[in-house]
């Protein structure tokens, strides 16, 4: 069995960015309940390009008519129809943007979930090879970047193709001649932005890039604080963040730069066709050729077919912002866990030991660097029985504790549970079956009892969110004792203004994971940092687990493993029983197998 274990986001990010095509299907679902917004959207949209291009006509037509035969009360008629097309074109802008506003605050709010949602569906090697920094970065900054294209961009950018297409119509109905003429200057807008577009693009997606690597520095520096102040150490940090912020001005002023390109070229180009429409006009008017009014009309729709290109020229930046963001958001959406449920009936091996509550078989596994951490190692854990993991720091215990949770899963080989292929259990099953203690145990922010129900989905809850049957289980294992130690019991709050000590929190996590009442519970250096009275309190709480539990505890501290069933020592890709407590000692202190 072989599993993919690389999850950065920052390496080939060339080979990674999601097709134009395969983004906006992957939209697409995110929209599917806003189509009729879309589609009034769209109605105002061509409504509104559609009455702006009433305008030039009726001011031509009324310098032609009205204005040359000296009638003034039609002048005052054709004048109230203009300014009725042009409250009109308000109306429909007003509901347009409205009505797109809600739908792009509404994608964004599906997409911060989706991608939310796909980041909880991920492995731990995907957060192992990422900066916590980077990602709130892509799900915050990037997401509203695409959200900004969506409400003011999108419906704008269409519109504006409208207003082109339908100006440029009208043009070469009026005079296709001085229309080709007036072209031209189109042209070369077209080829210029079709060769700049790829480096624009790639100059936002380095500035958003920067902007994330920004953003991890300062959640990295702020998260260690206290090692920076420990160490005097605000020099180093101090100059980490310049570079990163360094970084990320020079990505900014390069993606302003790329930015702004487009707006100036348009203008010019715009003036350039003005200036040939004015003299091939004149010179027509001065033949006979052509009517004062109708030139107006003609320098009217000339603006309005250029106007709307300038305003593209930035929304063609937003654009480019938006798909380079999408890149970013793109990636993770598209990024399978290897960690996939498969059926019991395509477990290719069997155990050998299907009495065994856990067993390796052939297992291996190396992280992305290629390196195997274990070669090839069998054995297997008894229920009910206690399981030390020993040997030097590196050796590979945690990455042992880690299979036997499936936080990975092995490069090669098999781990069986309960005689199955560890693979084929739903992860809520293997998640209650499995239990884990850390050295540095988590708590959210609220009271013991939340802290103690996340833990525990099973509890039911009350109206309130309170698990109904919690205080009950604490009595009935003897654990509500053990909460006299926080001054409000189970509604003792956590939190920034709240500190706990770390006796106090590792307290919370053991009896949160001995309600759970687990198969196998990993203790992973849970004590290390625990003075004896602490220690003694928190075996008073594993002494609540079932019989049937069984216990791996991976320890430095030789008295922690002094009442285990039996020791492995776990080095150099090689999980060995050590045997006797002596041998255990004589294997940690040579760091090798006792021959």
């Amino acid at each position: 069995m072989k599993t993919n274990m690389n999850y950065s986001l920052s390496k080939d990010q060339e080979d990674k960015k999601v097709p134009l095509k395969a983004a906006f299907l992957k939209m697409a679902p995110m929209l599917s309940d806003e189509k009729a917004k879309l589609v009034v959207s769209f109605i105002m949209v061509l409504l509104n390009s559609g009455l702006a291009l009433v305008g030039p006509l009726m001011v031509g037509y009324t310098i032609d008519t009205a204005i040359a035969n000296g009638d003034y009360g039609a002048v005052l008629v054709n004048s109230a129809i203009l300014l009725g097309i042009y409250l009109a074109a308000y109306a429909t802008s007003y509901i347009q943007m409205k009505t797109m506003g809600g739908v792009a605050q509404r994608m964004l709010f599906k997409l911060r979930n989706e991608v939310f949602g796909k980041l909880q569906s991920l492995p731990l090697a995907f957060f192992n090879q990422n900066k916590a920094g980077d990602l709130i970065s892509r799900i915050n900054s990037d997401t509203e970047k695409l959200n900004m294209f969506f409400s003011q961009g999108l419906m704008r950018f269409v519109g504006n193709i409208v207003l082109t297409v339908g100006a440029g119509v009208f043009i070469l109905f009026i005079n296709w001649k001085l229309a080709l003429a007036a072209l031209i200057p189109g042209v070369v807008i077209i080829i210029f932005t079709q060769a700049m577009s790829r480096w624009v693009k790639s100059a936002n997606a380095k500035s958003l890039s920067a902007t994330g690597l920004l953003s991890a520095e300062i959640q990295e520096s702020i998260a260690n604080f206290k090692v920076i102040l420990a160490f005097n150490r605000r020099d180093y940090f101090k100059a980490r963040f310049g570079e990163a912020n360094q970084k990320n001005y020079k990505g900014a002023l390069g993606a302003g730069m790329a930015n702004e390109l487009f707006s100036p070229v348009y203008e010019l180009c715009g003036n350039i066709a003005l200036l040939i429409v004015l003299g091939y006009g004149i010179s027509l008017i001065a033949q006979g050729q052509f009517a004062v009014g109708l030139l107006v009309s003609f320098v009217l729709y000339v603006t309005r077919f250029y106007d709307p290109l300038r305003e593209m020229a930035r929304l063609w930046s937003m654009f480019q912002v938006a798909m380079a963001a999408w890149d970013r958001i793109g990636v993770i959406l598209h990024m399978e866990s290897n960690l996939i449920v498969i059926e019991e009936s395509a477990a290719h091996k069997k155990s050998t030991h299907p009495d065994a509550v856990m067993e390796f078989k052939n297992v291996s596994f190396g992280y992305d660097n290629g390196k195997k951490v274990l070669n090839d190692i069998n054995f297997t854990f008894e229920k009910g029985k206690t399981y030390a993991l020993v040997g030097p720091t590196g050796g590979g215990k945690t990455t042992t504790a880690s299979l036997v949770s499936r936080l990975f899963d092995p490069t090669e080989g098999t781990v069986f549970l309960h005689g199955k292929d560890i693979r084929s259990y739903s992860l809520p099953d293997r998640a209650q079956k499995i239990g884990f203690i850390l050295q540095e145990p988590f708590m959210f922010t609220g009271t013991v009892r939340e802290n103690l129900l996340y833990g525990n989905p099973h509890f039911t809850k009350d109206a309130a969110g309170n698990g109904a049957d919690l205080e009950a289980r604490l009595k009935e294992t003897g654990l509500d004792s053990l909460l006299s130690r926080f001054s409000k019991g189970l509604d003792t709050p956590i939190g920034a203004t709240t500190s706990l000590s770390l006796g106090e929190k590792q307290l919370i996590a053991f009896i949160r994971a001995v309600l759970r009442k687990p198969d196998i519970l990993i203790l992973d250096e849970a004590t290390a940092n625990i003075d004896t009275v602490t220690e003694e309190l928190l075996q008073t709480v594993l002494d609540k687990l079932p019989k049937e539990t069984t216990r791996i505890v991976i320890a430095h501290r030789l008295n922690t493993i002094e009442n285990a069933d039996d020791i492995f020592f776990v080095n150099g890709g090689e999980v060995v029983e050590a045997g006797s407590m002596e041998h255990a000692v004589d294997m940690l202190l040579h760091g090798k197998r006792k021959s």
